[in-house]
């Protein structure tokens, strides 16, 4: 079980079979951090401590941040082939995370353990590649044994370590100070504070990163194509149906032409354009009815132009799919037409299109 760092002011690293071990130290680690709680108080409090103590790493650990921050940053950046974490421990948990994190955020990463780097997985990586390596000691066992293969490939490390005088630091083209001065655990062992450091230097790269790649929202949606993410960023042209599917009529059109027009593409309207193919209305199936009832046999005698409703809603190309649900959700309608800057109509999107892409 590794920790960031942990290590009390003032210790020292010893041992002389590749383990880590504090020299005895004044200060009682069950000293270091009173978690007993008056009988009138609550474990609230005490959860707050440890909050608090992990925010407080963060904050730390920000004031911290180097040009070598820069650095990774511009060999992420050039890097041409794939991001390959690895870490042992809890780090290797963190750095689960940080690779699904890249992956999201349009940089192609994934995890490898590092003892199965030395069993055969080594054959995933390449000269083009770049290896994120995650250890608080920068010492263990797992990682230092990858360190020169990896280099011999010429492949650049980042390292996010708490040691920058360890073994993984000095093999590293650029160093990532995530340690912390001291765990949330009340002994001072447990990984607490300092894996939630690392993870939180591991958001930072990806979010600075996709900021450098100009990674956008569109870019987003493709690499969440499902579930909430990608149903909330699908756009109307994702989804919509082409001009040739809509229904539509001139101005002076007959009823007859209007009602053939409706029946054929049976959507129960018809868009009307003027001589310049700009959208002026819309003629529903109600428009039909209402015409009947209020002026009888003579509403066969009137233009597209008489019957129609002006002004339809309509929704441009590059909204998002949930926009255009909130539309026909507030206008109580199932159907949306979708225009150009010029409010030339080029397709249309049905609430069906919805249920079909999962946005409802």
């Amino acid at each position: 079980m590794e920790t960031f760092n942990a290590l009390p002011p003032g210790s020292a690293l010893t041992g002389t079979d590749n383990t880590l071990a504090p020299k005895a130290s004044t200060t009682d680690p069950l000293e270091c951090l009173d978690m007993s709680a008056p009988e009138d108080s609550s474990y609230v409090s005490l959860a707050r401590n440890v909050l608090l103590s992990e925010a407080e790493a963060i904050v730390a650990m920000s004031r911290h941040l180097t040009t070598q921050f820069d650095q990774a940053i511009e060999l992420l950046y050039r890097c041409n082939g794939k991001v390959v974490v690895t870490g042992m421990g809890k780090s290797g948990h963190i750095g689960l995370k940080i690779a699904a994190t890249l992956a999201s955020t349009g940089t192609p990463a994934f995890f490898v353990h590092p003892a199965e780097l030395r069993h055969g997985d080594f054959g995933m990586l390449d000269e083009r590649d770049l290896v994120v390596a995650v250890s608080g000691s920068g010492e263990t066992q797992e990682i230092k044994l990858v360190l020169d293969p990896i280099k011999r490939l010429g492949i650049n490390i980042v390292a996010m370590t708490g040691n920058k005088d360890s073994t993984l630091a000095r093999f590293a083209d650029a160093i990532l100070d995530v340690g912390v001065a001291r765990e949330a655990c009340p002994f001072n062992l447990a990984p607490t504070s300092s894996t939630t450091a690392a993870l939180a230097m591991g958001d930072a790269l990806a979010i600075v990163l996709m900021t450098r790649k100009k990674f956008c929202v569109e870019d987003y949606a493709r690499a969440h194509p499902g579930g909430f993410l990608g149903q909330r960023l699908v756009t109307v042209q994702n989804i919509m149906r082409p001009r040739q599917a809509l229904p539509s009529v001139e101005l002076e059109s007959t009823y007859k032409a209007v009602l053939t027009e409706i029946d054929k593409k049976r959507l129960g309207f018809t868009a009307v354009c003027d001589a310049s193919e700009k959208l002026v209305g819309i003629i529903t199936d109600g428009d039909i009815r209402r015409a009947l009832v209020k002026a009888g046999q003579a509403a066969f005698e009137k233009k597209a132009v008489e019957l129609m409703s002006p002004n339809p809603k309509t929704i441009s190309i590059t909204s998002l799919a949930v926009e255009a649900l909130r539309l026909m959700e507030k206008h109580e309608i199932s159907d949306l037409l979708i225009v150009d800057d010029e409010r030339r109509p080029i397709g249309l999107i049905h609430l069906k299109d919805l249920l079909r892409a999962g946005i409802i």
